[in-house]
């Protein structure tokens, strides 16, 4: 090849690269653009546990966009009170909140379907019906109406009774009880004559020990041992048949969410994923080693008796089929997860039932 012919051509291909450099760069930070949101708790920070998944998310998605795309994480009542995190995002007031759903069934009872209700989904059943089943479109269809896009953010396994300062031993020591309970379960408990209290958790301690409040539930023992409840109520109820598997979502305003680059609304989402599931194996892995620790500091465990659990069942049907006849996103929710249950329920009692039960006889029988 000739000389000039030589760096003719060289010189057109550098200002080729130089060109493409030079129109790469706008194009990748067009891609990648500064964003700060803000991300409300309904948690203190003392529940590692429910507050730790969002600060998950907070990092996976710092770290997957170079520090592009930042959510500073904020607990409870440190911008808004801990159940006004839905209406902070709603409002626009901030971008993002990691709640519960069923805290706003003031709003409206279909709310609670995006939790838990009485009765219902257990942790895995839950966890498949949003992301396999179509849960995540039904409950963003009715929250749309709300300004308000959800993403799963964790769930707790299936969740204790709670605690009571008297034995409960029939459904009619239940009457007359004022009991710090959430969601559509305030509704069922009404029926059988308990006095429901929506109360943040923060504020549950003061209120059981002052007598506010007579009985109350949260999670399991690992979030119970931390809060103390064992000091002011020595009975322990199990299970929480309110809270089979209950889910933690996060809420982003949607005009947000809609706005974000579809890289960083895929960084988003992987990362409430891996938020999601920490939640649950921390719970698995830490609530057997508090459960203990909590009788031997004097707990003193009771199950729910059969009588309790047949007239809250048949109080918890009463209460949904009220609902349904004049709430139709109610019903159109509650119905589809009804019939993914019968069908998840028929499949657990082959395999995975079979299985426990096997495993916790040699448990009990000291052969593990």
């Amino acid at each position: 090849m000739n000389r000039r012919k030589f760096f003719r051509q060289a010189g057109t291909a550098g200002v080729g690269a130089l060109a493409a450099t030079s129109l790469a760069a706008p194009a990748i930070a067009q891609e990648n653009p500064k964003i700060t949101w803000r991300m409300t708790s309904s948690f203190t920070k003392g529940l590692d546990i429910l507050f730790g998944a969002g600060q998950i998310v907070a990092d996976h998605v710092k770290e997957a966009s170079g520090g592009s795309f930042t959510i500073q994480h904020f607990a409870g009542g440190e911008i808004v009170p801990a159940l006004q995190a839905a209406d902070a995002v709603s409002s626009g007031t901030v971008e993002m909140a990691h709640t519960c759903a069923y805290y706003y069934v003031g709003k409206d009872p279909t709310f609670a379907l995006g939790t838990s209700i009485p009765f219902g989904l257990n942790a895995r059943q839950t966890n498949a019906w949003f992301n396999q089943a179509g849960g995540n479109e039904l409950l963003n269809e009715f929250l749309a109406g709300h300004n308000i896009y959800s993403i799963l953010l964790g769930n707790t396994g299936a969740q204790m009774g709670g605690w009571f300062r008297k034995e409960i031993n029939t459904i009619d020591d239940l009457k007359g009880l004022k009991m710090r309970i959430a969601g559509l379960t305030g509704q069922v408990m009404e029926k059988v004559g308990v006095t429901p209290q929506q109360i943040a958790g923060g504020d549950v301690y003061a209120a059981l020990e002052k007598g506010t409040i007579d009985a109350t539930e949260f999670v399991g023992p690992y979030d119970d041992q931390k809060l103390g409840f064992h000091k002011v109520a020595k009975y322990y109820y199990y299970p929480a048949w309110w809270e089979g598997g209950p889910a933690v979502h996060a809420f982003v305003n949607l005009d947000k969410f809609n706005g974000l680059p579809e890289n960083y609304k895929r960084m988003l989402k992987d990362a409430c994923a891996a938020g999601s599931a920490s939640m649950l194996e921390r719970y698995d892995a830490k609530n057997a080693t508090a459960l203990k620790q909590l009788v031997a500091e004097g707990a003193i465990l009771r199950p729910f008796s059969q009588d309790i659990l047949d007239t809250c069942y048949a109080a918890a049907l009463e209460t949904y089929a009220e609902i349904s006849a004049s709430n139709p996103a109610f019903k159109k929710i509650y119905d589809s997860q009804q019939a993914f249950k019968k069908d998840a329920y028929l499949w657990a009692q082959i395999a995975e039932y079979t299985y426990d039960t096997f495993m916790m006889i040699q448990q009990r029988n000291g052969k593990l």
